[in-house]
């Protein structure tokens, strides 16, 4: 039987019970949304019944409210590095103001900058905390603060300046009880008599007369909104330090003061017009807020503070240990006060002193007779050019550490623009000195090599140097080369980066602090930063022992003023310059420049040292000023020191000593007949060394003996021979090279007879020859090389009176030397005598006299029967009563055998 076939309707209704089936219940829906709303308010709940009960706690831990504290600033403490307290910070010198004394412009400036609502709210601001909160979602915990005038009093008075929970909680129970303890008026009062306002000036009454010199009631618009803004960042908006962003920060006040409606548009724009350091008091009346016997010191202790984030800690009474060495800092200020060490009354410098191993640093020089000054010259002179201090740090460190380049690397002084310029680049002097070594275009400070050497090494790998030496630069030109172009730097940095030369290429960043200790005793925060490898020990030491000459007495050093005697001292100086339309525009003297520099080091100390005047274009224009760096560095140097061993500098075992013959390109090995002056010890990295020999100076030609002569003695027992002869000079010391002359006989026709070998210029042999014509060789003999033969002839007869013949063709006519009129003692005879010496030519009462060295009287070139007279010519000496007349070249024999007289 077939299947009945469902209808339409059958199938749709079927279709939609189905569909019904597969569908969850609504009930089911409804469940799971109450669940999770549940368990959305139970959290809530959970987590405001979590904080309220932490909340809770934490406000019961809260310290209590103290008047005293709230209306004092706590004082801060500051260690030196033995651990000595040397300065506390506090409510010294602070003028204490009443509310009814503040201006009501002063109290618009501060609540239209800190907290608009102070006069609303309870203590908390409800308002800015949404805001933060937002922010801190946004850009993360922190970002942000919300804290009220009211925040502000009870964290500078009971609590840490840290982010955490805990203290937030604190920070607001404290101030809602404060709120209730005390009016408005009160709570504004401490406000503005304990916040910090620069350094050591604490409340806004004292800051007035710091900067101004000035009460409060006497302060202009743009005065009070300066004072106003700088709560937020004490030395940063330091209008002595950084006046522009100190202007920057007061002109931010006045737009908010005309935004929430104090001032009116037109007093906003003329406030924001006054130049930010108009009016500004002068030294003397920022004196007396010192506060310190180490003022410069402790400017730079503030000043790291701030950038670690702990710039307002001090209003909260923090232990700061610090790396100040009392002796050290002593010295620089006497020698920085005493106005005989400086050429003109004016001139400034700021010094830094760092210790070489760990970036510590000992002592700061801010200015001459500084105290509170404002401006330190050591920290705070950041924008002026270091001249050629940045030659090592740029130019030839980055080509021995990256091209490995000897100290005796050739390098060429000589005409060169800049790339793609027509600027010449000149030297100081106007002049150039041609091929060099590395070392002294180093140590002569000469501006063409070290731009070379910039080129050679190329600006990515120079600027990669400098960055591992704490120098930060966005680009590397040519111009910096030399120090002229837009890389600065503050003596503090340049006395650190350098002292990484003298620390066998480990840099620490400079510091000086060590570590600090918040209010509980407990919590501490550590300062002292990591060190890191900037450069292959043998780069640090090559150029160490490069600058090492630059305080050497050697000819064109330019910082011998700065060498101390006994000291192992390695240092660099430098001289910016000014550009011709600054000498056109200013109707400068041809001999100005802005700034002069010098850093050096030992083992011990590494110390940075600027000389110039305050302002740029008041300019240095003799040679005192000039030295005045190196001046100064000799003196703290020589007195910090005094009573500390100090080791030489080590090298290394990557570095290896070769004599170079300078000039030589790639570099050779000098020879033995390289001159003196081309001869130089250079230092290689190992393995680099040059292994050829340099063949440009040929083997000098040994000089021919000359003057021979020879004679037989009375009897024909021994022949006397002597010569003349022009030594060989050793190419390293000037010193004649030893030599050795030999001496042989050739008979006519016949075989040649070795006489013998001497180191002097003379030889007696016993006479062996038969009867003859013989001609006498002399051969001078150096290190295997052999000279031509220098040589005379004579004959050796039976008759002893037959004169001997000597000749010396080779050598040019030359006056016999004249002998001395009297003879007395000198070849004297009996007068018995007489005749016989007729008869031989010599004129009996003169004798000879000329002795050849060999005791036997003797005279050169003479008839040999007038020799009768040998017991008195002992080695030539004048034993008559005159002086001798120094001889002069024989001249060659005449026909007869006789000397010309």
């Amino acid at each position: 039987m077939t299947e009945r076939r469902r209808t339409r309707g059958e199938h749709q209704k079927a279709l939609a019970q189905k569909n019904k089936k597969s569908a969850p219940p609504k009930s089911s829906k409804k469940k799971w949304f109450k669940r999770i709303t549940l368990t959305l308010v139970a959290i809530i709940a959970a987590c405001f019944i979590g904080g309220a009960g932490l909340f809770a706690y934490y406000a019961s831990t809260a310290p209590e409210l103290d008047e005293n504290l709230l209306k004092d600033p706590v004082s801060s403490e500051f260690y030196d590095k033995n651990g000595e307290l040397f300065a506390t910070i506090g409510a010294e010198n602070r003028k204490y103001v009443k509310y009814e004394d503040i201006p009501e412009d002063m109290v618009n400036a501060i609540l239209a900058t800190e907290d608009v609502r102070f006069f609303e709210h309870g203590g908390m601001d409800f308002y800015r905390l949404g805001g933060a909160i937002i922010a801190n979602f946004r850009d993360g915990f922190g970002a942000q603060g919300a804290s009220t005038l009211t925040q502000q009093v009870v964290k500078n008075s009971f609590l840490q300046n840290e982010k955490k929970l805990k203290r937030k909680a604190q920070e607001a129970w404290l101030a809602f009880q404060l709120e209730r303890k005390y009016s408005k008026e009160e709570i504004f009062e401490m406000y503005f008599n304990k916040m910090l306002m620069s350094g050591r000036v604490y409340g806004f009454g004292t800051a007035a007369q710091y900067f101004y010199g000035k009460e409060l009631k006497d302060l202009t618009l743009d005065e009070e909104a300066l004072l106003a803004g700088l709560v937020q960042r004490p030395n940063a908006y330091n209008p002595l330090k950084n006046p522009e962003l100190a202007e920057k920060r007061r002109n931010t006040v006045l737009g908010l003061m005309y935004q929430h409606g104090k001032i009116t548009k037109a007093e906003m724009e003329e406030a924001k017009k006054v130049d930010v350091q108009a009016g500004l008091a002068d030294d003397a009346t920022r004196q007396k807020f010192a506060g310190s016997k180490y003022d410069a010191f402790l400017d730079v202790v503030i000043n790291e503070l701030e950038d670690n984030g702990d710039g307002n800690a001090m209003a909260e009474g923090i232990k700061v240990y610090t790396t100040l060495d009392p002796k050290a800092q002593q010295t620089v200020e006497n020698i920085m006060n005493d106005d005989s060490n400086f050429p003109t009354e004016k001139i400034q410098s700021g010094v830094a002193v760092i210790d070489t191993k760990t970036g510590q640093i000992q002592a700061i020089g801010g200015g001459r007779n500084y105290g509170a000054r404002g401006f330190n010259y050591a920290d705070d002179l950041t924008k002026n050019q270091p001249g050629s201090t940045m030659k090592p740090l740029l130019d030839y460190g980055p080509a021995i550490e990256n091209l490995k380049w000897s100290t005796g690397q050739t390098l060429v002084d000589e005409p060169m623009n800049y790339t793609n310029s027509k600027q010449t680049i000149t030297n100081w002097d106007g002049k150039y000195m041609g091929p060099m070594t590395a070392r002294k275009a180093l140590y002569a400070s000469r501006n063409v090599p070290a731009v070379k050497a910039l080129k050679e090494v190329g600006p990515d790998k120079a600027k990669e140097f400098i960055g591992n030496l704490g120098i930060e630069a966005e680009n590397v030109y040519e111009s910096d080369a030399i120090g002229g172009g837009d890389i600065t730097m503050s003596p503090i940095q340049m006395a650190a980066s350098y002292a990484a030369f003298g620390n066998n290429g480990v840099y620490t960043d400079p510091h000086a602090i060590t570590k600090i200790v918040y209010r509980d005793g407990k919590t501490t925060k550590d300062y002292t930063p990591k060190s890191n490898v900037a450069m292959s020990d043998y780069t640090a030491y090559m150029v160490t022992d490069m600058l090492r000459d630059v305080v050497s007495n050697k000819p064109d050093a330019s910082g011998t003023a700065a060498n101390v005697s006994g000291l192992d001292i390695a240092g660099k100086t430098g001289t910016t310059n000014y550009s011709k339309a600054d000498f056109d525009k200013h109707n400068l003297p041809d001999t100005s420049v802005p700034d002069s520099w010098f850093a050096g080091y030992t083992t011990n100390y590494s110390i940075a040292i600027w000389s110039g005047y305050e302002k740029h274009f008041d300019p240095i224009t003799t040679w005192d000023e000039r030295r005045l760096p190196q001046q100064l560095f000799k003196q703290i140097m020589t007195e910090i020191s005094s009573d500390v061993e100090t080791p030489n500098f080590k090298k290394p075992s990557s570095v290896v000593e070769a004599t170079i013959e300078v000039g030589s390109k790639p570099l050779k090995l000098a020879s033995d007949y390289t001159p003196k002056e081309l001869r130089q010890t250079e230092l290689f990295v190992r393995g680099t060394e040059p292994n050829e020999v340099s063949n440009k100076y040929e083997v000098p030609e040994l000089t021919t003996p000359y003057n021979v002569s020879a004679s037989l003695d009375l009897e024909g027992q021994s022949i006397d021979i002597s010569w003349e002869h022009d030594a060989m000079l050793n190419p390293e010391t000037n010193e004649p090279l030893p030599t050795t002359f030999e001496v042989s006989a050739s008979r006519e026709g016949g075989e040649t007879i070795s006489l013998g070998t001497t180191e002097s210029k003379g030889l007696t042999v016993s006479n062996a020859l038969e009867d003859g014509n013989y001609t006498i060789s002399v051969v001078a003999i150096v290190d295997g090389t052999r000279s031509k033969p220098g040589t005379t002839t004579f004959q050796v007869s039976g008759t002893i009176d037959e004169e001997l013949e000597t000749e010396n063709p080779d050598e040019p006519v030359i006056e016999e030397p004249t002998e001395p009129e009297q003879g007395d003692n000198n070849g004297k005879h009996n007068d018995k005598d007489k005749d016989k010496d007729k008869e031989n030519g010599n004129n009996g009462h003169h004798g000879n006299g000329n002795g050849n060295g060999n005791g036997n009287g003797n005279g050169n070139n003479n008839g040999g029967g007038g020799n009768t007279d040998t017991g008195t010519g002992s080695d030539g000496d004048n034993n008559g009563g005159q002086p001798p007349t120094p001889p002069t070249e024989p001249v060659t024999p005449d026909e007869n055998g006789e000397s010309t007289e």
